[in-house]
């Protein structure tokens, strides 16, 4: 059967990409403006200044992608995309035969989690797989990783977070995990009520993301907001207070904010 391929958002080619950019623009800081060797006066110094901060910059990224590659890989130490995906998936719980829906399910890990832990239900992930991503996470992917899994309850279909395919109230659960930040241009907060559309009454919602005030505005109105309209049990739980991760880890991996919104509609 193999074992499932859930990638990792930080792909092993772009790091090696980075490295092998830094290595070219050393190699230019070494051959135009610090050897003096092709160029000289005002021009080396020019070329020395632009190609050594280049290489210096470039080399900077191409170590931390190596270490968000690491963090995330799902066959590595760490495992984080692996710890978040299981803890998020622990607040989906879904009735017997019950229908739940994973908003942006890339290679399908958060839906499989879900489905494999509610197996007298099911799960639909759906996702636009496009991007700087197609070629990583596609449709195919998710569904040979439900049937390596095992996951006979999970399907996948096309669908856009800003305007998704189903009616009002057709799921008993929606998550999502890192999915609404990637989404320029857009009132998070619109997301959100988009996703919660679809939801059932009486439906739970899981929802993971990098929930900072810069992204989301006022977060905690938002949840008042949702009691005030019948929600219920609605919480915010910081997932980088030991919960997923510590703060530290979180600052240096760039995910300070990480939020977990849960409650019941």
């Amino acid at each position: 059967m193999g074992r499932p391929e859930y990638k990792n958002w930080v792909p092993l080619g772009m790091v090696i990409g980075l490295f092998a950019a830094a290595c070219a623009a050393l190699t230019a800081f070494l051959l135009l403006g610090a050897t003096g060797l092709l160029l000289h006066g005002a021009a080396r110094v020019v070329c020395a200044i632009l190609f050594g901060a280049g290489a210096a910059v470039l080399l900077f990224y191409a170590v931390w992608m190596l270490i968000l590659h690491k963090t995330f890989d799902y066959n590595g130490r760490r495992k984080l995309s692996k710890v978040i995906v299981e803890g998020t998936a622990a607040h989906v719980r879904l009735p017997d035969g019950g229908v739940g829906l994973d908003v942006g399910c890339g290679s399908g890990a958060l839906t499989i989690a879900c489905a494999k832990r509610n197996p007298n239900a099911s799960m639909v992930g759906c996702d636009i797989w496009s991007g700087a991503y197609r070629t990583v996470f596609t449709k195919e992917r998710c569904e040979d990783n439900a049937r390596i899994e095992g996951a006979a309850n999970a399907s996948f279909r096309e669908g856009n977070a800003l305007r998704l395919p189903f009616a009002d109230e057709s799921f008993d659960a929606v998550t999502s995990n890192y999915v609404y930040h990637n989404i320029s241009g857009h009132d998070k907060q619109k997301l959100l009520l988009e996703t919660l559309r679809v939801l059932k009454k009486g439906g739970v919602f899981a929802i993971h993301d990098i929930m900072s005030p810069a992204r989301y505005s006022d977060m905690r109105s938002f949840t008042e907001k949702l009691k005030a309209a019948g929600y219920e049990d609605v919480r915010l739980i910081d997932t980088t207070d030991g919960v997923f991760m510590e703060r530290r880890e979180a600052s240096l991996l760039g995910l300070g904010g990480s939020t977990l919104l849960v409650g019941k509609k």
